[in-house]
């Protein structure tokens, strides 16, 4: 742990401000969200390195033999274990909290109902937005800590307004995407630490703090969703989602048959089980006909779509009527130029290029340059 010479008082502060800890001097409590990865608890060894009140919070969501109905598949049981076994490390007060009903209700559900209504569902988001930040915080301030920390690559910068959430330092690591429902209330009170470090950065400390899951490999799965069979998830949650229904061209010609639309997003190339002369991508799903519309890739090109529930969280109390911005469609790409603009019937995005798999259910997330300013919901056309 670092110690201050004498007489410099000061000597923590280029160390907050590289860890984004503004206003929250080393002594207070901060309360550290730990899902047992390397990034949440090198999040917890930084805090405690830095010379704050630790506690460790272990939310429990969900059993994936729950998830899949097979017994004995709980690793979000091994995931509470590492966490624990970290915070012993630490010499840090760990609490774990059921959260599986509130999960399931609010995250697991609602990705079903998604994928059932044609959509490509992004639970991330809903648990941030539902469950980890709502309740999560909630619990924090109940342990009377000053802030909530977690291990997700964003930045928080101290802004004339307050808190503004800026994209990590790190665009390979950046999640930012998955955090634009953040409220400005819960951006005052959560503080992201890695936000300016590489992931081969976070992976240094955990070795330099000799943490047990310095080398645990990182997980690209949805969380309650083990080696991405979204399907068999949902057929757990839904048994009746397996409808079979046809697959047609854009002329609205049959071309095909599929066991169920929850087996297809919009963009999507294999697994259509079609033969044509050119390749053919899911342009549309209709859940209510169960009809999966296939075309071109040069038919997936929008210049426009909808959102909804928009969250603002850019200058400003509320969001103007237009304004340029760069959007992204989905996590993994860059940010798009554009206008967002709030008409009568809601908002919409206007690209001042074409965009290929806009797909209802992701988010359409703002930016002025690496400031996010907010996002909501692509809506279905029609």
């Amino acid at each position: 742990m670092q110690t201050p010479c004498p007489g410099e008082t000061n000597a923590y502060i280029p160390l907050m401000n590289d860890l984004g800890m503004d206003n929250v001097a080393p002594g207070a409590r901060v309360v550290v969200a730990m899902s047992g990865g390397v990034d949440s608890s090198t999040a917890a060894a930084l805090m405690v390195d830095a010379g704050y009140d630790v506690v460790g919070v272990t939310l429990q969501l969900y059993d994936h033999g729950e998830a899949i109905g097979r017994k004995g598949a709980c690793c979000a049981g091994q995931d509470i274990h590492d966490a624990r076994r970290v915070a012993e490390a630490l010499g840090i007060p760990h609490y774990v909290l059921d959260y599986e009903s509130r999960f399931r209700e609010s995250v697991m559900e609602e990705f079903a109902n998604s994928y059932v209504r044609g959509e490509t569902p992004i639970p991330c988001v809903r648990c941030n937005q539902t469950v980890k930040f709502r309740d999560l915080l909630g619990t924090a301030k109940d342990l009377n800590a000053d802030c909530l920390v977690t291990g997700h690559y964003v930045r928080r910068v101290a802004g004339e307004d307050g808190g503004e959430m800026h994209r990590a330092h790190d665009p390979t690591k950046d999640q930012s995407y998955f955090l634009y429902a953040t409220t400005r209330e819960q951006l005052d009170f959560l503080r992201f630490p890695l936000g300016g470090m590489t992931k081969s950065e976070t992976r240094h400390h955990a070795e330099r703090f000799n943490l047990p899951v310095a080398e645990k490999p990182e997980s690209q799965d949805i969380c309650f969703v083990p080696n991405g069979n979204y399907a068999k998830v949902i057929a757990k949650l839904r048994p009746g989602a397996w409808e079979p229904g046809d697959i047609l061209d854009l002329d609205g010609n049959v071309i095909g048959q599929h066991e169920g639309i929850i087996n297809f997003t919009v963009g999507q190339r294999r697994g259509l089980g079609v033969a044509a002369a050119h390749p053919l991508y899911v342009v549309r799903i209709d859940p209510k006909r169960r009809q999966v519309i296939a075309g071109p890739k040069s038919a997936l090109a929008k210049t426009e779509l909808k959102v909804s529930a928009v969250n603002w969280i850019g200058p400003g109390a509320v969001p103007p009527s237009e304004r340029r911005v760069g959007v992204k469609i989905r996590s993994t790409s860059m940010p798009k130029a554009g206008v967002i603009r709030c008409n009568t019937d809601g908002w919409n995005v206007v690209f001042d290029e074409p965009q290929t798999g806009i797909a209802p259910g992701q988010a359409a997330v703002f930016y002025d340059g690496d400031r996010v300013l907010g996002g909501g919901w692509i809506q279905r056309e029609g």
